[in-house]
């Protein structure tokens, strides 16, 4: 399959993706460790008090849903006066509430407002919709869309294939660059010495017995990508999850982002996964690139 002509893939796959079937990944949510407040920069500029906001909405996550102020001064690293000022502040302006019956703090939908308008007015994602749609539909397989953020890849955009998936990965979603496929792909079109970097600054944990953790065992993979043209993960950071991804890049040749798909080991083996997804994923990552730079 050929991704490159919109227009020409339209008339042969339908690119309209079906319903669903989502399950969630049984792994329990990993546990955040309490972020120690750090002195801010010696910048006369710096606003410590947004500084402040910005940490107690982060500290809400899958694994802390709803929390107390005493919860909230214990995962930040603030003060109990601090949090008590920064969450009433926060309330007055909608961004977090209290649960109705338990009372207990929780974010409210006017948060994604943050997060949307980066994603609606990202050109890399205008771009990529269109061949992640006909990646999705030809693949039979989910399609991402992914972008670097310190050493992980956070999920901007994403079609869904009618399919079964065994794991949840919605966009916003954080995952490690050093046991995924499209960590992998993003670190192969940068230098040995900056993938390097990069992952020496990774907290390389085990997530499951197949995670590669060795620095030197990941860069080997890094650099078989450099020379086939995409990365590949096998139950490295979920059971039952693969990935196959090619990296984005723009007209300088630097990476931007990667796309990969999700091929369950329920529907594939990792050699079936190779022979036919891959040439689609690469046709995918240079037909966005392409979009890019023109």
């Amino acid at each position: 399959m050929r991704i490159g002509n919109v227009g020409h893939l339209e008339s042969i796959i339908d690119i309209q993706p079906g319903p669903s079937r989502m399950a969630t990944s049984r792994k329990t949510p990993p546990k955040k460790k309490p972020r120690v407040a750090e002195p801010p920069p010696a910048d006369a500029l710096y606003n410590v008090s947004l500084d402040k906001g910005l940490q107690v909405l982060r500290a809400f996550d899958a694994a802390h849903r709803t929390m107390t102020m005493v919860e909230l001064a214990a995962l930040t690293g603030m003060s109990k006066g601090s949090v008590q000022r920064t969450v009433h502040t926060l309330q007055v302006l909608g961004y977090i509430g209290k649960h109705p019956q338990t009372r207990r703090f929780q974010l409210l939908p006017r948060v994604i407002e943050i997060g949307f308008n980066y994603l609606a007015a990202h050109p890399l994602i205008r771009a990529a919709h269109p061949y992640l749609s006909q990646l999705a539909n030809a693949s039979g397989e989910t399609a991402s869309l992914t972008e670097a953020v310190d050493q992980e890849m956070v999920y901007v955009a994403q079609l869904l294939a009618p399919k079964f998936i065994p794991v949840l990965t919605p966009v916003g979603m954080r995952i490690p660059m050093y046991c995924t496929s499209s960590g992998r792909a993003f670190l192969s079109r940068l230098s040995e010495a900056q993938a390097r970097t990069l992952l020496e600054a990774s907290a390389r944990e085990r997530r499951t017995a197949a995670t590669l953790t060795d620095v030197d065992a990941i860069m080997k993979r890094v650099a078989l990508c450099r020379k086939v043209g995409y990365a590949t993960n096998c139950e490295e950071l979920f059971l039952g999850d693969m990935g196959l991804a090619a990296a984005v890049i723009d007209s300088a040749g630097r990476p931007v982002g990667a796309v990969h798909v999700s091929p369950p080991t329920s529907r594939w083996t990792m050699d079936e996964a190779q022979k036919q997804l891959a040439p689609m994923v690469i046709e995918c990552a240079r037909a966005i690139s392409h979009a890019m730079a023109h």
